[in-house]
């Protein structure tokens, strides 16, 4: 008997909101189980997930797996990991990557997404888009000092960059990302997945 969660991941997969603006078939793409006790909000699904319906099935999945000190199995497990993205169709390419995630998805599947994960203990805010979306008003002037601020951000939430090619060179830059926080996230992420529902 399908439960309203299952009821509602069936009604995201179907979403065709953005299908005239994208100009190719949408494959929305969510991953979550009411038992989750982790949320990962991203950007957008990129070309690979598109194509694969993996969440995360790229370099970036492998650096954010690293920094979380999770393996895929793990990672995969949606009882205990849930993922959303900012937006769930993979954007199209734009000059110097992908397009800003399609600002539909949120608005119309957030909320009825959380109300369904009661049990979340921590929520990785992965990007500028929920960070701007979940954090508070004045919180950070930029990505940068959203994540440096980490410690200040609402409890059961931590901002982090996006695990892209281009965050190497932006963790050269700023060495307290992997001396300080990489250490606290995994004893957060470790802490919140050991927990009991």
């Amino acid at each position: 008997m399908a439960t309203a969660l299952d009821t509602l991941l069936g009604e995201i997969r179907a979403c065709r909101l953005c299908e005239h603006d994208l100009g190719f078939e949408p494959r929305p793409f969510v991953a979550a189980q009411a038992s989750a006790r982790m949320l990962i909000i991203g950007q957008a699904p990129g070309s690979k997930v598109h194509a694969s319906g993996i969440g995360w099935d790229d370099d970036s999945g492998d650096r954010l797996r690293g920094w979380l000190g999770l393996d895929k199995e793990a990672f995969y497990d949606a009882g205990r990991i849930a993922q959303m993205p900012s937006g769930f169709c993979y954007p199209g390419k734009a000059s110097g990557g992908d397009k800003p995630p399609r600002p539909e998805c949120a608005p119309r599947w957030h909320g009825p997404l959380l109300a369904q994960l009661p049990n979340l203990k921590l929520t990785l805010l992965v990007g500028q888009y929920a960070q701007k979306r979940y954090l508070p008003k004045r919180f950070a002037p930029n990505l940068t000092e959203a994540v440096r601020n980490w410690r200040e951000a609402p409890e059961g939430l931590i901002p982090l960059p996006h695990p892209a090619w281009r965050s190497r060179l932006w963790m050269a830059k700023h060495p307290w990302f992997e001396a300080e926080l990489l250490p606290a996230l995994r004893e957060r992420v470790g802490s919140a997945l050991a927990q009991n529902v």
